[in-house]
């Protein structure tokens, strides 16, 4: 990540999640990204810890290919902090990597810790850090949409 701290230090405390270099950076920034990344990365809610819809703690359920260009993350919710699962529709993508690279898409990766959107000459690149891995994908544009789940059950 180029201005989210993952492990920052703060008085005599480290290991603290800052998002604040890249939320003072994001308006200068915001315009630079294409529509839906924009309206994804400046929400109000997206660094919020105590939001529903901020996106610390959610989990990777599936990574595909739609289309020809096309990709789609579906980050899962949990119940005690979420009430709603994550969609993300990247077009016209790039560049995509997991690290560390997972062949068989089997390893859990964790939870995500925090995302950085930033503008790129094909659009944007968004990295997602979860507890034991990053998701970057490059792409011309993204559309976030936040799907109802079922807390009352145990799927």
């Amino acid at each position: 990540m180029e201005y989210v701290q993952l492990d920052a230090q703060i008085g005599d405390v480290s290991g603290v999640l800052d998002p604040t270099r890249y939320l003072d950076r994001l308006p200068s920034i915001a315009g630079e990204l294409p529509p839906g990344a924009r309206a994804f990365a400046t929400d109000a809610d997206h660094y919020a810890f105590p939001s529903r819809r901020c996106v610390k703690d959610l989990t990777l359920r599936a990574v595909r290919a739609v289309g020809d260009d096309g990709l789609e993350v579906e980050l899962r919710h949990n119940c005690w902090k979420h009430d709603e699962d994550l969609i993300l529709r990247y077009a016209g993508v790039s560049g995509f990597t997991i690290d560390p690279a997972d062949e068989d898409r089997g390893r859990d990766i964790g939870a995500v810790i925090l995302d950085e959107i930033l503008p790129h000459p094909d659009g944007c690149s968004h990295e997602i850090a979860f507890q034991d891995g990053t998701v970057t994908i490059v792409c011309r544009d993204l559309r976030a949409t936040w799907t109802e789940t079922d807390c009352s059950s145990t799927s």
